[in-house]
């Protein structure tokens, strides 16, 4: 279980990130449209896993802007914006931003991303949401990076995540 703070009070997640070198383990999320995609969706692709709360506050939607706009430079790289808002409201603030280079998925059916990944607040304001981290995949499935944002209200390291793809 981590130990990370949400406004400077701790908090505690369910696990751990996965390890670099491991596997990702496969995931059944839900994309805007309410299909359900799996890691086999993005097979043979880099990822880039912008984890967060709630696109509705502010630096979770820095973070999906920020990716939009530097992940798409990156070759045969998906940015896969993942938290647990509904479809609805993530197909809204893209809409509403005029975001194109992201794909955004929920996790708000049963959880399973966040728990086996170690992602869920167990305690604080946030229980139950998604903690704010970064897992990079190359394209046969190993972890290559990973970070989790040990101050909630603080950005990833965008440049970290990039750089791990170089």
């Amino acid at each position: 279980m981590a130990k990370i703070t949400l406004g400077g009070n701790p908090a505690e997640t369910s696990g751990d990130l996965p390890k670099i070198g491991s596997q990702l383990s496969n995931f059944k999320l839900v994309a805007v449209d309410l299909s359900t995609k799996t890691l086999d969706d993005f097979k043979g692709s880099n990822l880039i896993l912008n984890i967060f709360p709630s696109v509705n506050t502010g630096v979770c939607a820095t973070s999906v802007r920020t990716f939009n706009k530097t992940g798409a430079s990156l070759n045969n790289t998906k940015v896969l914006c993942i938290s647990r808002d509904l479809p609805f409201a993530q197909d809204q603030f893209c809409g509403a931003e005029g975001l194109e280079d992201v794909v955004m998925l929920s996790d708000f059916r049963n959880g399973d991303f966040g728990k086996t990944n170690g992602l869920i607040f167990t305690n604080s304001a946030f229980e139950g949401l998604l903690s704010r981290s970064i897992i990079a995949v190359n394209a046969k499935g190993e972890v290559i990076h990973t970070e989790q944002v040990s101050e909630t209200g603080d950005e990833p390291n965008y440049e970290a995540a990039l750089n791990a793809f170089k």
